[in-house]
């Protein structure tokens, strides 16, 4: 039932709530999940897919995107042949988090500190919970006025007040109770230090105080110069667009550095090892060292047959199935927590990608079948399924 629950969610596009309130509505659905009368209630709490997939882990949810290939191999949809070419790339996952700046991280970071402190027991000398709020919104107004002194002077008084409530707190950190609550604490505690210290050119910036792990992306986009959230290495088909391999990759490590990784998961995935991978330009200076001839955006031999030039060409059929992967199936903006959450999104994404190309075939190969019957037998069948007459209109409109 449960990976039932997944496959919809991950081809529809849902929440976890709207999931279930559509579930309970739509009877395809219940069946679908194993269910052979119709349901009134839901038959988990939204909170509980957050475990199982906690549970689950990205390890498990390859198999849910391997049994999509293997639908459709024995559907005919996929060909062999066409595991042996595939196309990498990759692409960013941006984390559900507010655009950073250096006034809201000290405010948010003095906001979550003082709460800490007052559920673990600890008087501080001042929470600052007025006086924060009221430097952030000044903060915001000067700026705005284009008053840079006064907006940087409001900056400066927040990060001072959060290096205090920092020092505070951890001198009084003996007399915490809780050990959990303790933790928590001390891992705040280093994040606030983190914060305190970076400049504009540290290395390894802090750009979320409930995802410390979110890194930042320049991609050169006009319209987007910077992302923030994580790469993903996707591999597809080059013929037929399936995606058979995603991977969220933390660090921000080289397109070329990545090509490794992701060949031998498609591999594991499809127990088949590429022939030939397209890439762009970015992977130039790859470290893979496997049999399969890499080639490079760019770079078509002078004697390449009509039949490979049109192979290379069809590399870049990989980035409408990136957006499509984003703005169809939630790797637009990744709710999910961590760097799990981070594996897990890129899994149910590709998930749900598949899911659709292999209903959108079986509705095709429907349609064709009805489309090439005879009209009599057309109408039969239209007569057998819906139970009425239709032959006395056909006959008018003759």
């Amino acid at each position: 039932m449960v990976l039932g629950l997944l496959y919809l969610k991950s081809a529809y596009s849902l929440s976890d709530e709207q999931l279930l309130e559509r579930w309970v509505e739509n009877p395809y659905w219940q069946w679908f999940c194993g269910y052979e009368t119709m349901q009134y209630q839901a038959p988990i709490d939204p909170t509980t897919l957050s475990r199982w997939r906690s549970r689950l882990g990205s390890e498990k949810l390859e198999i849910l995107l391997k049994q999509t290939l293997e639908v459709a191999s024995r559907r005919k949809f996929l060909n062999p042949g066409d595991l042996e070419q595939v196309n990498v790339d990759t692409t960013v996952q941006p984390k559900a988090i507010a655009f950073p700046t250096d006034t809201r991280l000290y405010y948010k970071m003095i906001r979550i500190l003082g709460r800490l402190a007052k559920k673990s027991g600890l008087e501080v000398r001042q929470s600052y919970v007025r006086k924060s709020k009221q430097l952030l919104i000044m903060q915001n107004r000067y700026a705005h006025a284009r008053q840079y002194k006064r907006s940087k002077m409001c900056e400066k008084k927040l990060k001072t007040i959060m290096g205090r409530l920092t020092r505070d707190i951890t001198r009084k950190l003996d007399f915490c109770g809780s050990e959990v609550l303790r933790e928590q604490m001390v891992q705040l505690l280093e994040q606030s230090v983190r914060l305190g210290n970076q400049t504009r050119k540290s290395a390894r910036k802090l750009y979320s105080i409930h995802e410390p792990h979110v890194e930042c992306i320049a991609k050169g986009k006009a319209h987007k110069r910077y992302e923030f959230g994580c790469k993903v290495s996707v591999a597809v088909t080059n013929k037929s667009n399936w995606v058979v391999g995603i991977k969220a990759l933390h660090g921000n490590p080289y397109d070329g550095h990545t090509l490794a990784g992701a060949v031998s998961q498609l591999t594991a995935i499809t127990e088949v090892e590429p022939k030939r991978i397209m890439v762009d330009r970015g992977y130039r200076g790859h470290d893979y060292l496997g049999s399969a001839l890499v080639h490079v955006a760019g770079s078509i031999p002078k004697t390449a047959t009509r039949a490979f030039r049109k192979m290379l060409k069809r590399r870049s059929v990989i980035e409408p199935t990136i957006g499509h992967l984003k703005s169809d199936h939630r790797m637009e903006r990744n709710y999910l927590k961590g760097k799990t959450g981070d594996k897990v999104n890129a899994l149910m994404s590709a998930i749900g990608y598949n899911f659709m190309k292999l209903m959108r075939a079986l509705f095709f190969v429907f349609f064709w079948l009805f489309k090439s019957l005879d009209c009599c037998l057309k109408v039969a069948l239209c007569n057998l399924l819906t139970g009425r007459n239709h032959t006395a209109p056909l006959i008018a409109s003759a």
